[in-house]
């Protein structure tokens, strides 16, 4: 089956609808030189025209058709004439026979080398939003169905059209990219190239963290499983869009089961591929309880329990081999602060504050505790770090320096006025052990 029919957006069909039967000005055009007598006698014969019409002309005259199309939105640059011919070109290839279509324009290469991909690229450069998203269609149908490596020159000003869809305020672009890259991610090629588009991949987290509708939920969750199926996407994605806790929040939060399945599916790729980058992450985020109780259900898909049971295995494995040190540096690379115990163990603090100082004090600046302290706005994490940097100083008196060359100090004492009473209680504990000058505790 052709991928387009995995792009439909009801907004892009009403409008082909209405301009199917606009009527385009095409004899003008051709007193004006812009199209041969040739051309426009071949025009006629479809425009306007029942789909049953047309599905009959291009059976016999396929070839004729498609190069006809693709010359002249490679010439003509006419809002309304491009408008048109995209909708005719997505015809031909939605219609009866269309898997014998896409090479008809695919093989328009061998007699013009822009073809059949410059015309439909240049289309995105118009400021019309329809031929932006019928392009994007056409170009994903053809695409998708090369069987060799799409070249950069091709792929590169795609991925760019798309990237600029999901950050759009249009929901109707961001429905079609979204769409458009669950059909181009199978190809191992694509994958690469938008992993290295980083508005891609941001872009398609926000919208799922703006919590989505079911559908779209999965769709998204279908183009990250996708994408974790690469070893180097695996290793940094976490890292990069902190996605790990999106991924279990949304499955927690969903009835369908087919987008629990894609979610943890995705988080199984994850932890096969790379499970030292991202079982931490899983841990703090609370996987492990969740894959229980998802163990208790009756599913449809034997799938999810096996996917469930892979996750309980790996994740109980590593929760039993934690100490408590491990628990909390997890936590802190997860970027997610919380009262788990190990903030609030005088035991912990006492064994445990110095070894901050490990490799020129890693945890603490580049950090991990005295980068969430500045740049979070969540007063949970915001009073649990302006706590832990209070035993840090309580346990080792020689960290107040090391506080306040990373500025951590100054930012403390801001937080003394927050909003937020417990942060403010914490941040003032805290400022009392850094400019306190009393007994090293043992």
């Amino acid at each position: 089956m052709s991928s387009i029919s995995l792009v439909s957006n009801a907004h892009v069909d009403e409008n082909s609808s209405k301009i199917r039967a606009k009527e385009v000005p095409w004899p003008g055009y051709q007193r004006a030189g812009l199209i041969t007598s040739e051309e426009l006698a071949l025009i006629k014969r479809v425009e306007r025209q029942s789909r049953a019409k047309t599905e009959s002309i291009l059976l016999s005259d396929g070839q004729t058709y498609s190069l006809l199309y693709l010359r002249l939105l490679k010439k003509l640059q006419r809002v309304d004439t491009m408008q048109w011919v995209l909708v005719m070109i997505a015809d031909a290839l939605t219609g009866a026979d269309h898997d014998e279509r896409i090479p008809l324009f695919t093989r328009a290469a061998e007699s013009d080398p822009d073809m059949p991909y410059v015309p439909l690229l240049r289309a995105f450069e118009t400021q019309d939003e329809f031929v932006h998203l019928k392009s994007a269609q056409i170009l994903t149908v053809l695409l998708s169905s090369e069987s060799t490596p799409v070249g950069n020159h091709i792929l590169l000003p795609l991925l760019q059209s798309l990237s600029n869809f999901v950050q759009s305020p249009s929901s109707n672009k961001r429905d079609v990219a979204v769409q458009c890259l669950e059909a181009l991610l199978p190809r191992p090629e694509i994958r690469k190239a938008v992993w290295a588009n980083s508005n891609i991949v941001g872009g398609i987290a926000e919208i799922l963290r703006k919590k989505p509708g079911p559908q779209m939920s999965y769709q998204l969750g279908f183009c990250f499983w996708l994408l974790s199926f690469e070893q180097d996407i695996a290793e940094q994605i976490n890292k990069r869009f902190d996605v790990i806790p999106l991924f279990v929040d949304v499955a927690k939060a969903v009835v369908k089961e087919k987008v629990i399945r894609v979610f943890i599916a995705t988080l199984r790729n994850l932890v096969t591929n790379a499970p030292s980058a991202n079982l931490p992450a899983m841990l703090v985020s609370e996987l492990l309880p969740f894959c229980n109780n998802l163990a208790t259900r009756k599913w449809s898909d034997e799938d999810i329990l096996e996917d469930v049971q892979f996750l309980r295995e790996e994740l109980g494995t590593r929760f039993e081999s934690l100490t408590t040190w491990d628990e909390y540096t997890s936590e802190l690379e997860s970027g997610h602060l919380s009262w788990t115990p190990v903030h609030e163990s005088e035991m912990f603090w006492k064994e445990n504050a110095t070894k901050l100082n490990e490799r020129d004090h890693a945890y603490l600046k580049c950090a991990q505790l005295v980068k969430l302290l500045k740049d979070s706005s969540d007063a949970t994490i915001l009073a649990v770090s302006s706590h832990d940097l209070g035993q840090y100083v309580k346990y080792y008196q020689p960290g107040k320096k090391v506080v306040q060359e990373l500025g951590a100090k100054a930012r403390v004492m801001e937080l003394m006025a927050h909003a937020n009473p417990d942060v403010r209680y914490q941040a003032l504990i805290a400022v009392q052990q850094l400019v306190s000058h009393p007994w090293q505790a043992v």
